[in-house]
């Protein structure tokens, strides 16, 4: 096969928001990906400049310029388009993007609720595409592979929803827990704020500090809560509560959760976790006694999850560890279009960090 040739395969692929952390990540993730072509980049900040310019470290190897949004040019020159814009962007955007023929992957939050009126509670803006939104799929391909292969239409999870779900499916799928004694501690890095400049992320503010915030509000609780009560067959209420680490990136989710049968022990839900995950690629049940690190899953799209029963408490502690902008975001939507497409699931996308 000629070159020539092996390039008029691939896959046209389109990105809205590439001045983001999100948006970096994607273009550095479709680059290396030996099926996809990036043929259209799209930002209403960074118009008419060349990439290198919103991101000097790239101009060497890519420098395409960012163009207007515009849904005609999006159309003819894509055949998928990532949406790694702030939330509302895509509503604009998606109905005729999917009405088009174009294979739609959202990272925002407009596309990942079933209930609209959840979305409007939350994230206050008012909804009146239901039949797109009907046509969504959540993005979590360790839950939702089937339907995601599918689908034309993915809302890919938030961050902090991706670390928790895959800490608390096997227990809530197989009927392991109390549900209403459900209580998800999350801590962040500072990236998971995006890269837009504001008082609670700069330096001087996060350095040396730990806090929390959203308590009792923040907008991913709902998100996560939606897909728990699928899991577990009914209405699931939890506490969730974020906090923010000085670090770049990275999240550690901790989970508690009161025991349904007192006799289980650690090494019966390590075996129950094991498999739960045993066809999900970047999942890996540590083994009993040892517990997750940021560091292990820095730079990749895996997650690592690791547990231990109290016989105390008769509680049980989940701890999975992700890189938010990856698996908690862009390498995460890679790895749904892999399926969409038919394509291997991890195919380019990174498994093992650089350490230290």
């Amino acid at each position: 096969m000629t070159q020539q040739t092996e390039q008029a395969t691939k896959t046209r692929v389109g990105l809205v928001g590439a001045s983001g952390y999100g948006g970096i990540q994607l273009v550095r993730l479709i680059l290396d990906h030996p099926h996809l072509e990036l043929t259209y980049l799209g930002g209403s900040s960074t118009a008419g400049q060349e990439f290198g310019q919103v991101y000097p470290h790239m101009a060497p190897w890519f420098n395409q310029q960012c163009e207007a949004i515009e849904i005609e040019a999006i159309s003819e020159r894509c055949d998928v388009v990532f949406l790694a814009a702030p939330n509302g962007v895509a509503l604009e955007l998606v109905p005729a993007l999917v009405e088009r023929g174009l294979r739609v992957l959202d990272l925002s939050a407009d596309y990942r609720f079933t209930d609209l009126a959840v979305y409007e509670q939350w994230y206050g803006k008012e909804r009146k595409d239901h039949s797109t939104n009907a046509k969504a799929v959540y993005g979590l391909p360790e839950l939702f592979r089937e339907k995601i292969a599918n689908a034309s239409l993915v809302g890919c999870p938030g961050c902090y929803p991706t670390a928790s779900l895959l800490a608390a499916a096997p227990l809530l799928k197989q009927g392991l827990i109390a549900t209403e004694s459900l209580i998800i501690d999350a801590k962040s890095g500072v990236s998971g704020a995006g890269r837009v400049a504001k008082q609670g992320s700069l330096f001087a503010e996060v350095d040396g500090s730990i806090g929390a915030y959203g308590v009792t509000q923040h907008r991913h609780t709902p998100e996560i809560e939606q897909v728990c009560s699928e899991l577990c067959g009914h209405n699931l209420t939890l506490q969730f509560t974020p906090h923010l680490i000085p670090m770049t990136r990275g999240i550690l989710v901790t989970l508690y959760a009161q025991l349904r049968d007192p006799g289980l022990v650690t090494e019966d839900l390590n075996l129950v976790y094991t498999a739960f995950y045993r066809q999900a690629p970047f999942v890996t049940i540590l083994d009993v006694g040892v517990y997750p690190h940021t560091k292990w899953v820095t730079g990749t799209n895996s997650c690592y999850i690791g547990l231990a029963v109290d016989p105390r408490t008769e509680r049980v502690i989940v701890l999975a560890v992700i890189d938010n902008l990856l698996k908690g975001q862009s390498s995460q939507a890679m790895q749904c279009l892999n399926i969409m497409m038919g394509w291997p699931e991890d195919l380019g996308l990174p498994k093992v960090a650089f350490y230290p």
